[in-house]
């Protein structure tokens, strides 16, 4: 391939990235969590592609039936830092009779893709994918290496995707300094005639606890003062009431100061009296941007107790989602051996850090004008990730990772219902838009 100006995606990656994402879906990786998954056939899908793309992809799997694949992209500049593109193959689970179409059909109907993974996240997979293609076509090469992970298992522990890969073969990802992924730079509209595109520049960490509370076994009609259920319950009771105080890290604070400016709200971030609440009112919709990132959380979602009604179980367990603002572990640890109280013990059973990207860098500057070259009426703000993506692995190699997964949506799409929802989906349009926007990003990166 041979260096050439920037002359956008060919007419063929329009329509590619439409059949990818459908023929992708079609594809059922539904990651049931306890390595319940087989992206294999995911995998060597994208491994052909990229291969017709003239490229020497590899696939990898620490589990049989668990594969990643891996490619680079040779930059025309060896001295910058490589770039890293990643997306996961998995899906979470779908209940057909709950959907309008099935959730694996992929069915494009009236300008619209349907299926499990339409926007989490075989989208983008499908999007990098057509690009990646249509710079073989057209000779095109980026100025810096560009290396391509599509990974296994983001939608449990990554331990067989991400995970591994960092942790085994480090050396397929060598020079890369930053990556971009999910969860960013999708259109958002707070407000008639407001366009917003979010670029991801932070996670929370992840903190899974299991709770285990300890009691004295015995006949379900004495009375027990030592109960195991009772005690996990309390547990649980004052966990989940428990108000997290508020803590702004610098892409919250960045990201108010945008908005607050935007709306025209006066806000004294810095002053000791400082209270989100009527800020997040004055916000409306646009509030639901920076609420999940104001304090750590944690909710509890399982519960495990108990064998028979008229038996007392001498133990009981819970599991407990909790995430972490960056600097907040500490004082997390602290309010959960406080909140569990004595009879109660917890562990952490998945844990990864949290995430923090520079905004005022040459990265951040570069993806918010791919994206106002494409819609210059749209104002792009930074924001961080309630969640978490596999960027939290590729981190321990030292890469800063950015929500950047373009899309330009209708008004009356809610982004955020796709995710997990019933009848996710995703415009043709949309995928236009987020191949275009790519491939310029990319190209110049």
């Amino acid at each position: 391939m041979a260096d050439q100006d920037h002359q956008g995606v060919d007419a063929a990656a329009l329509d590619e990235v439409v059949t990818f994402t459908s023929e992708l879906i079609r594809i059922d990786t539904t990651n049931r969590g306890g390595g319940d998954c087989r992206e294999r056939p995911a995998a060597e899908y994208m491994a052909e592609r990229l291969t017709d793309a003239g490229l020497d992809p590899v696939l990898l799997e620490r589990t049989a039936g668990r594969s990643n694949v891996v490619a680079r992209i040779p930059g025309t500049d060896p001295t910058a830092p490589a770039l890293l593109v990643h997306g996961h193959l998995d899906v979470v689970p779908a209940e057909a009779s709950d959907w309008t179409v099935h959730p694996f059909s992929g069915e494009v109907r009236d300008g619209v893709v349907w299926g499990r993974g339409a926007v989490d996240m075989k989208n983008m997979d499908a999007m990098v994918l057509s690009v990646v293609r249509s710079w073989a076509r057209q000779g095109v090469r980026p100025r810096r290496d560009i290396v391509l992970a599509y990974t296994a298992d983001e939608e449990d522990s990554a331990a067989d995707g991400s995970g591994f890969l960092a942790h085994r073969h480090p050396e397929l990802f060598e020079g890369c300094t930053e990556g971009i992924s999910e969860s960013g730079a999708f259109s958002f509209h707070p407000e008639p005639g407001m366009t917003l595109y979010p670029i991801g520049a932070g996670e929370r960490g992840t903190a899974w606890m299991e709770l285990t509370a300890h009691g004295r076994a015995g006949h379900g009609s004495k009375i027990n003062d030592e109960n195991a259920v009772t005690r996990l319950a309390q547990a649980l009771a004052r966990i989940g009431a428990y108000r997290w105080p508020v803590r702004l890290t610098p892409t919250t604070r960045a990201c108010l100061t945008e908005l607050a400016a935007l709306y025209e709200i006066d806000l004294d971030l810095d002053g000791d009296d400082f209270d989100p609440a009527p800020v997040l009112e004055k916000l409306g919709r646009a509030a639901a941007l920076v609420a999940p990132i104001l304090r750590n959380s944690a909710n509890p979602t399982m519960l495990e107790a108990g064998y028979k009604v008229n038996v007392i179980p001498g133990t009981a367990t819970a599991y407990v989602d909790g995430r972490t603002l960056p600097g907040g572990e500490e004082e997390f640890a602290a309010t959960m051996d406080e909140l569990t109280g004595p009879h109660v013990d917890w562990r952490f059973y998945h844990h990864e850090p949290a995430l923090q990207a520079p905004i005022d860098v040459p990265t951040y500057a570069k993806l918010r004008a791919a994206l106002e070259h494409f819609d210059p009426t749209g104002r792009v703000i930074p924001f961080s990730m309630a969640g978490g993506t596999d960027a939290k692995q590729f981190s321990r190699l030292g890469i800063t990772g950015y929500g950047f997964s373009p899309l330009k949506l209708p008004v009356d799409l809610d982004y955020g219902a796709m995710f997990h929802g019933v009848d996710e989906r995703v415009p043709v349009e949309a995928l236009h838009f987020g191949v275009r926007v790519l491939d310029r990003y990319m190209r110049s990166a």
